[in-house]
This record gives C-alpha cells, sequence and structure tokens, in this order.
C-alpha cells in the first residue's frame, strides 16, 4: 500500500457512542513520496553519527543515564505532572509531599526504562514485553488500580467523557488482535519498511488502540526507544523523542489525530522523521558539549587540588557525571571520607564553580553540577 492511498479504519457503533477501529498494519507498504523520502535520509544520518559519537564517549552510560532521567520527565510532563529533572535525580524524602505522585510516576518512568533495555537481552520487543513495562509504569501510582500489566478489558477515551470524547478507540475485544497484528508487523522482515518509518507507524497504531487503561502516552513513547535498541539502530540508548513531543504537543496531538480523521499518514511520518533527526543532532550536540566542558574542567579546576588531594578531587568529579546531585553526606560515603574532609571537598568544588547549593538550608543541603544540569536541562531547538 502507497502510503498516500492510506485508509485509517472506520467508525463502529457501540451502545451510545461511535468507537474508531484502526486498520491492520502488517502487509507490505510503499514510501515513494520524495520529501519523506528526503527527510529519512536525513534522520538516518543524523543517527549514525550519533551511534558513532556515543561509541567514541568515553563512560557514556554516566551520560545516557541523565538522558532516561530527562525523558522520563518530559514525557511524563505531556501527561500532565510537574517534576523537572532536578527533583527527579533527588531522594524521595527530599521531595516536597505534594510532589510526590508526581516525582513517583517519573521514577517508574526511569525503572520502565531500564527493565525494557535489560529485558531486552531475553525477550524482544513484543506483546509480553509492553505488558512487563506497562506493570512497572503504573506500579504504586495513580494508574495502579487500571489493571497493570494487562490489556483494558472496558472502553477507554480520550476526553471529558465517553459521550464528549475527542477520541475513543476500538472496542476492548478488539485490542488483543490489533495488538497481535502490532506485534506481527514490528517483526515482519518480509516488508521491506525501513525501520524509521515502520516505528512511526508503529508508535501511531500502538496510540490508536490505546491498549491499556491507562499510561498509553507514555508506554507508547517508551515503545520508540525499546524498538531502536530492539533492532540495534542505536548501540547505546541515547535517543528520546518525548521533549520533541513535548515543545511540540499540540502539532503532536494534532498529526496523530489527522491520521485517524483524514488519513494523513503522509504527514505525520514527516513530522515523526523530522523529531529523529532534530533529537539526534541534539543528542550528538549534548555529547560535544558535555566533553567540552569535562576538558575545561580537568584543565581549569582540578589543577588547583594538591597532589594529596588529586585522586578524591578526581574520583567526585567522575560521580558527578553519573550524580550531577549530592549531599556531603553522598561525598563522604562514596569517598569513604570522614565529613569535615568531605565537606571541605564539596565547599572547594562551590568554589571553583563546579557545584551550587541548591536548598538555601543552613542543614541537608544538597549541591548541584550546574554547567553538567543546564546541558541537559535547556531548550533544544
Amino acid at each position: 500500500m502507497d502510503i498516500n492511498n492510506y485508509q485509517a479504519g472506520h467508525y463502529k457503533q457501540q451502545y451510545e457512542y461511535k468507537s474508531f477501529v484502526p486498520e491492520p498494519i502488517n502487509h507490505p507498504w510503499e514510501v515513494v513520496d520524495g520529501e519523506v523520502q528526503r527527510l529519512l535520509s536525513d534522520a538516518d544520518r543524523a543517527l549514525g553519527e550519533l551511534n558513532a559519537f556515543s561509541q567514541l564517549v568515553p563512560n557514556v552510560d554516566f551520560f545516557i543515564k541523565m538522558h532516561i532521567t530527562k525523558e522520563a520527565t518530559q514525557s511524563s510532563r505531556i501527561e500532565g505532572t510537574r517534576t523537572n529533572m532536578e527533583e527527579a535525580l533527588l531522594d524521595e524524602e527530599d521531595i516536597d509531599p505534594e510532589k510526590r505522585d508526581d516525582w513517583e510516576e517519573v521514577q517508574n518512568y526511569i525503572k520502565a526504562i531500564n527493565g525494557a533495555i535489560g529485558q531486552l537481552q531475553t525477550l524482544p520487543l513484543s506483546n509480553r514485553l509492553l505488558r512487563d513495562t506497562h506493570r512497572t509504569l503504573m506500579q504504586g501510582v495513580r494508574g495502579e488500580t487500571k489493571l497493570p500489566g494487562e490489556f483494558r478489558a472496558s472502553q477507554n477515551w480520550i476526553g471529558v467523557s465517553l459521550k464528549n470524547a475527542a477520541f475513543v478507540p476500538p472496542h476492548h475485544e478488539e485490542v488483543p488482535e490489533l495488538m497481535s497484528d502490532l506485534e506481527k508487523f514490528i517483526h515482519n522482515e518480509e516488508l521491506q519498511v525501513p525501520h524509521l518509518i515502520k516505528v512511526a507507524i508503529a508508535h501511531y497504531q500502538f496510540e490508536t488502540i490505546h491498549p491499556f487503561l491507562d499510561g498509553n502516552g507514555r508506554l507508547g513513547r517508551l515503545m520508540i526507544a525499546i524498538y531502536l535498541a530492539n533492532f540495534g539502530l542505536l548501540h547505546k540508548p541515547a535517543l528520546y523523542l518525548s521533549d520533541y513531543f513535548e515543545r511540540n504537543k499540540t502539532e503532536y496531538v494534532d498529526r496523530l489525530m489527522a491520521v485517524r480523521q483524514a488519513n494523513q499518514l503522509k504527514e505525520w511520518l514527516i513530522f515523526f522523521l523530522f523529531g529523529v533527526k532534530e533529537t539526534a543532532e541534539n543528542s550528538i550536540q549534548v555529547f560535544k558539549d558535555i566533553l567540552a566542558l569535562k576538558e575545561r574542567l580537568e584543565r581549569e579546576v582540578l589543577p588547583h587540588f594538591s597532589t594529596r588531594r588529586q585522586e578524591n578531587a578526581q574520583t567526585l568529579m567522575q560521580y558527578l557525571y553519573q550524580m550531577p546531585l549530592v549531599s556531603i553526606n553522598d561525598v563522604a560515603e562514596m569517598l569513604g571520607l570522614k565529613h569535615n574532609t568531605a565537606s571541605t571537598l564539596v565547599n572547594d568544588f562551590v568554589k571553583h564553580g563546579v557545584l551550587r547549593e541548591l536548598t538555601g538550608k543552613q542543614r541537608n543541603r544538597v549541591y548541584g553540577f550546574h554547567e553538567y544540569l543546564m546541558i541537559f536541562n535547556r531548550r533544544d531547538k
């Protein structure tokens, strides 16, 4: 099927409403549109450059952890949570009680990403893996009563009520067959569909099926990262699209709806591929900025520490790349230092502009690796 001839599905009358039944996607596809092909080439090239760069960066897993934290905060933000990246890095006791529900949802997202990427060692991207990941997402948070890890057994909708919904997904009895079709499409090598086109279609289809009672948006975005890892498009999970989707939230929602309402699959693919290209380029720049910061601090800050203190200073510096928020107790425990010695080291890092005190308190202070956090916190293009 040529994407320009795509028919998204049809509406089906239920008791007092109409649900949307998407067409199956596990069939041959043709992508001959010139604009889509050009963007696909640009996105593939940017992804290849990111892949190469991520393999050159020493201790890249430190920085991947930060990418994952950013993805978790931005994907959850689309759903209305308000935890920022610094809060996501704090321990629960340091979080305002009024913000703990949001914080827990972000922590679940981080666990879900790490769990899914780890599970790929023994289990491919599949409905089973998606259900396992959904269970992690929903554990102990607001959606925990909505069948965590299980496809829905009732009708759901997007909007204020079922009668006045902006979108009503397919009836729950149709979900298993549609999700089976999605799984087959993902792994059907005979289709000869480029991976980035395939994952864009898969994401649209997942969000349209809306197979769970809650958490579909977060899991659907997380599925993109799982797909890239499953098929080896990235050696390290360094590309996450939620920041792009969050910055273009209205267009993101409108593009998905336009496929359902007006069969505008081409326009969705263009939006998605541009996001992959832009996000990959931004991720490359993040790596470049980290390496430049690392080189400058090693040249301008670390030489200020005496030979006797050099090892502790270098070890703390390395630790900050994976955990950029610390307390004096954290530093003392991590380096095996007495409290006073750790306090002096932290204060020296403050003096040299590496750390900033964030709480304004006299006790239980938390210090942030400010410049490093700013690299991840800036608003991308």
